[in-house]
């Protein structure tokens, strides 16, 4: 069990609460997942009417920890700002930051996240940096106050999986005491068993349950996948050859002549 920032999650998986089709299967998402953290956007709770005032009585009855997050934002001072307007309204120093720097594939500003992790880790915030899997980049982030990464494993919202498992197996390899989070891009359940076969510490995922046709079943189905990847490399894996090793030995077999 890795502990974020002093707290220790029983659960590695951290679930998003947007899209899903009613707040009723929400919660059944989460009961059924047994997620220890729900990731908010600040955009569904409104400053004014307090349009958003039932969903977080919603968020709050889940019984998780609460990570709220800048998404959709593209520059450094729009994310800080809604950082700070996050932590007012919900209370916590924890932020997902995301500074998004392009359109299509809303990969993040590395040079704007490191930027605004500083500006946020200097005013008491407890960042979890949504970065890609970039050696360099990280190690800035680390140097600049966080002391989460979370990589991206696709492009948000693709499904896809683990794209580059070289850069994700060489950023555990870099960073062994570091708490490291899969964010964004898996769509099935085997995708986070890899990415804890990995030696990740949790992933954070929204869309592949939310937009499942039973979403309930498939937060279920992902907490399952996690608890097989983090036994399977607990269980010290045998490592892939090239040459094939027959897995019955000929040794004491018998021949006829």
């Amino acid at each position: 069990m890795r502990s974020f920032y002093g707290t220790d999650l029983p659960n590695p998986l951290m679930l998003g609460t947007a899209q899903y089709p009613s707040p009723a299967i929400l919660a059944d998402a989460f009961k059924r997942s047994g997620a220890g953290v729900a990731t908010v956007s600040l955009r569904r709770e409104s400053g004014g009417a307090r349009a958003g005032q039932d969903f977080w009585s919603l968020i709050k009855d889940l019984g998780v920890v609460v990570l709220p997050n800048t998404a959709g934002c593209h520059s450094v001072k729009e994310a800080v700002t809604t950082a700070h307007m996050a932590r007012e309204v919900f209370g916590t120093p924890w932020i997902k930051l995301e500074v998004i720097g392009e359109e299509d594939t809303l990969q993040p500003d590395v040079f704007g996240l490191v930027e605004a992790a500083r500006i946020l880790s200097d005013d008491g915030f407890q960042v979890f940096p949504y970065t890609t899997e970039d050696l360099v980049v990280a190690g800035k982030l680390l140097d600049a106050g966080c002391e989460v990464l979370m990589p991206w494993g696709a492009p948000i919202g693709s499904g896809k999986g683990l794209n580059n498992v070289f850069g994700l197996r060489a950023m555990r390899a870099h960073f062994p005491d570091i708490p490291l989070v899969i964010d964004a891009g898996l769509g099935l359940p085997s995708h986070a068993c890899q990415a804890m076969e990995l030696g990740y510490d949790a992933v954070l995922l929204n869309t592949a349950v939310a937009k499942a046709g039973d979403p309930a079943a498939m937060a279920e189905a992902f907490a399952r996948g996690l608890e097989a990847g983090l036994l399977a490399r607990s269980a010290d894996p045998m490592e892939p050859r090239d040459m094939a090793a027959p897995s019955t030995p000929v040794i004491g077999k018998a021949f006829l002549s």
